[in-house]
């Protein structure tokens, strides 16, 4: 088995250069507060201007979202429809009856069954996305279970977090930066799920899209984004 590459600490977007800053952390639980971890990690690091991103599994765990497949008792439309899911790389989302189910509970089955339709309707005219559309971000956000090398939750669905505007205000409050939940993959998938009104936040998945916090056993599901050169006008914060 081939050794991971290391992530650059730095990427370089229109011209600035930002450093990304990963923080390792104890195994976050449902009995821990981001808002008091993000404090405890960061304290001595922070400086005005930066950023603290967090993985979206780490606080959907801290919410009690991880939820252990045993479980879990998947209805006949999750038992159904996760057979319709396409395959694809970067991992298995509600391609299981499991997650589907969690899918189901998150956003009802009505909201599921309409998904589904316009989804196969979509894909008769060559159109890919529709059912996650529809479905909305708690159902884009779960991640199947035996997909995270962590434990205890390698055994868990993890759901969306719940109110990521709301964690992402708590967090400057306390520590007086801004913030951000993201979703990223090692394919370059980024997604901001939410962040406080002076994240920029095309610019951030831009930074984020390499996944420098890592999402197999790093254990640094928080970070810091911070620029480091000034010479075009700042957009990060804006």
């Amino acid at each position: 088995m081939s050794e991971k590459k290391p992530k650059s600490p730095t990427v370089e977007i229109d011209g600035i250069t930002y450093l990304r800053i990963p923080i390792k952390t104890h195994i976050i639980t449902s009995q821990d507060e981001m808002t008091d971890v993000v404090a405890k990690y960061t304290a001595g690091l922070i400086q005005p201007g930066d950023i603290v991103v967090m993985s979206e599994s780490v606080v959907a765990i801290s919410q009690g979202r991880a939820i252990p497949v045993d479980q879990i008792h998947p209805g006949l439309i999750a038992r159904i429809l996760w057979r319709f899911v396409r395959k694809v790389s970067y991992g298995i989302g509600l391609r299981s009856p499991e997650s589907m189910q969690c899918a189901v509970d998150e956003v009802g089955r009505v909201r599921i069954l309409f998904a589904a339709v316009i989804g196969a309707l979509g894909k008769l005219i060559g159109r890919r996305g529709d059912f996650y559309r529809i479905a909305g971000m708690q159902a884009a956000t779960i991640d199947a279970a035996f997909t995270t090398p962590i434990e205890p939750y390698h055994r868990c669905v993890i759901k969306g977090p719940k109110d990521p505007e709301s964690v992402c205000r708590k967090i400057k409050d306390k520590l007086g930066v801004d913030a951000a939940i993201v979703d990223v993959n090692d394919i370059g998938g980024s997604w901001v799920l939410g962040a406080t009104e002076g994240v920029n936040r095309p610019l951030l998945e831009k930074i984020m899209k390499d996944n420098p916090l890592g999402q197999s056993d790093e254990q640094t599901p928080i970070g810091i984004i911070r620029k480091i050169q000034n010479n075009l006008p700042d957009e990060i914060n804006s």
